[in-house]
């Protein structure tokens, strides 16, 4: 089982999702940026690295918020969701097409990887204990 790490950035309210771009994994799918953790490899490591190849920015990372495992045709992951900060909102995409932010209601709109579904429900329930 793969472990994939997923950046929760949230900014007044809404959370940042992204758009797989045509040609990738889960294209047209909108997905919390993130990735596969390396060998060796911390998850604030894997969010700081892959925030940085996929938006072009960097990112602090803090705690984990939530987890979500699921079987793809392509393998089996556990996803883990961390908080995490941008230092830039001037994004650079390289793997999506498009960003978003987005309230915990618009995220289960979307067409969201089925791994990320539940960090998406997760996130509605937070906000509706507030």
């Amino acid at each position: 089982m793969k472990i994939v790490a997923a950046a929760i950035v949230q900014d007044k309210g809404r959370y940042l999702v992204a758009r797989r771009k045509a040609g990738e994994k889960l294209s047209g799918m909108w997905e919390f940026p993130g990735g596969k953790v390396e060998a060796g490899e911390s998850l604030p490591e894997c969010i700081k690295r892959e925030i940085m190849e996929e938006l072009g920015v960097t990112a602090d990372v803090g705690e984990v918020l939530a987890e979500s495992h699921y079987r793809y045709e392509h393998g089996e992951i556990l996803l883990v969701a961390l908080k995490a900060t941008l230092e830039s909102k001037a994004l650079r995409l390289a793997v999506h097409d498009r960003v978003e932010w987005l309230t915990p209601d618009e995220l289960l709109g979307l067409d969201l990887a089925p791994a990320d579904i539940p960090i998406a429900r997760y996130l509605l329930e937070q906000s509706n204990d507030d």
